[in-house]
């Protein structure tokens, strides 16, 4: 019995359609086997990217210091009156959720950090805030913190109190960056 060639397309656009594809799958199954290395701890990333000679700064930024996606990080947003008015109300929503798990004591980095996550998707939803607002900036950074603690670590005393400190004080900036109807 021979066996016949397959062709999975029919012209140049099918075939950069399913080389896309494949690097799609590749990136997808590569991410998720050094998510489970890192987890647990079989090699560090540095090391890793230093045994392999790899110079992606910019992966490496994205994987172990923000920790979030480009799309959440450099989201834009529309200009809709009603979709800037949902923004806000998701961005007070998620600034009252995280500041109430803290002082409810919920303070695992597997509680806290998907509360920042969200909070930081809807500060980049919101238009009229620029991309060096202190919300978005203190946020990033405690996401940064926590990327660097195991999922079961909790927060200490002292950075409870400075995270509350820190989501209040941009709370408060956050509400007065808004428009008020009497101006």
């Amino acid at each position: 019995m021979a066996i016949s060639e397959v062709k999975l397309w029919s012209d140049k656009r099918e075939r950069e359609m399913f080389d896309n594809y494949a690097d799609l799958f590749a990136i997808i199954k590569t991410t998720e086997k050094l998510e489970k290395a890192y987890v647990r701890d079989v090699i560090p990333p540095a090391e890793f990217m230093n045994t392999y000679k790899m110079d992606c700064p910019a992966a490496l930024n994205r994987l172990l210091v923000s920790g979030v996606p480009a799309t959440v990080e450099h989201k834009g947003a529309s200009s809709s009156e009603s979709g800037s008015a949902v923004a806000v109300a998701e961005c007070v929503q998620h600034y009252i959720t995280a500041m109430d798990s803290l002082k409810l004591n919920m303070v695992a980095v597997d509680q806290v950090h998907p509360l920042l996550l969200d909070l930081l998707s809807s500060l980049n939803r919101v238009p009229l805030l620029p991309a060096d607002f202190e919300g978005k900036v203190k946020t990033r950074d405690w996401i940064a913190k926590l990327n660097k603690m195991g999922a079961s670590d909790e927060l200490n005393d002292q950075q409870s109190r400075q995270l509350l400190f820190d989501l209040d004080s941009s709370y408060n900036a956050f509400i007065n960056a808004l428009p008020s109807a009497s101006k």
